[in-house]
């Protein structure tokens, strides 16, 4: 069984599957609020390790709704899951969560699937492409917290800050041309990126730290705070003014 599935396709039916699980345990109406999202990561999670553990029994697994297994640490192969990206967003009954399915391999993400279920549609490292066009002068940033990182580089490019719930829906809003370039600092983990992170890469969008360093998967500490993902044009401009920034308030601290 593992052997007729490739990697490819395995992140994509866990995206779809997930998402089409957690639809229907919303859409029934018998939980809401925080015991609806308690439920959704709980079942998600669990659905994913059977299928992982069928079809990718000697792969590691990195998940925010699981223990965390150093066993992985010695693995070339991890999965890097978050089943449910957006819990908030997701029991509030809007469309802006997400379901995050990442291979790395050393280090670095190989292939991935990015699940925006309420949109019927999942983005995959080996379909995904950027859409070209002209700029919309906008930039995403979290729905909770807004860095002040972003704010600066915002009133000094000119660009306009909007707000999305999930990781996985920004970034996806930064391939979809909706916005140029989503920002953020502070309070990720390697599950809150790694998927994004490689569908993004894939389809052409440049993806590092605020520093300008690359993305460096299953690490021994998992948080991964800062993160930009935007259109190949505005890479230097961004990560230029990000270092301003961060050369005007002490150095650079990605967790502000």
């Amino acid at each position: 069984m593992t052997s007729t599935i490739d990697d490819e396709t395995l992140a994509h039916r866990l995206a779809q599957g997930t998402g089409e699980i957690l639809k229907g345990v919303r859409n029934v109406g018998l939980l809401r609020d925080g015991e609806l999202g308690d439920a959704g990561d709980s079942i998600a999670q669990e659905w994913i390790a059977r299928a992982l553990a069928v079809h990718r029994p000697e792969d590691a697994v990195l998940s925010e709704e699981a223990g965390d297994d150093l066993v992985r640490l010695e693995r070339e192969r991890v999965w890097i899951i978050d089943p449910l990206d957006g819990t908030r967003e997701y029991a509030g009954v809007r469309q802006d969560w997400a379901v995050h399915i990442a291979l790395a391999v050393n280090g670095s993400v190989t292939t991935a699937a990015v699940g925006m279920p309420d949109l019927g549609q999942v983005f995959t490292t080996g379909e995904a492409r950027a859409v070209p066009g002209h700029l919309t002068g906008r930039m995403v940033i979290s729905r909770t917290t807004t860095p002040p990182v972003a704010v600066q580089i915002a009133e000094r490019t000119g660009m306009e800050l909007t707000t999305m719930g999930s990781c996985g829906a920004k970034a996806v809003s930064v391939l979809l041309g909706d916005n140029d370039a989503y920002v953020h600092a502070g309070g990720q983990y390697e599950w809150d990126n790694a998927a994004p992170v490689g569908v993004c890469l894939a389809a052409g969008l440049h993806c590092s730290r605020l520093d300008g360093s690359p993305l460096v998967y299953n690490n021994a500490d998992t948080y991964l705070p800062d993160i930009l993902i935007c259109r190949p044009e505005l890479a230097d401009t961004i990560l230029s003014e990000a270092a301003e920034y961060f050369g005007e308030h002490g150095g650079y601290r990605p967790s502000e």
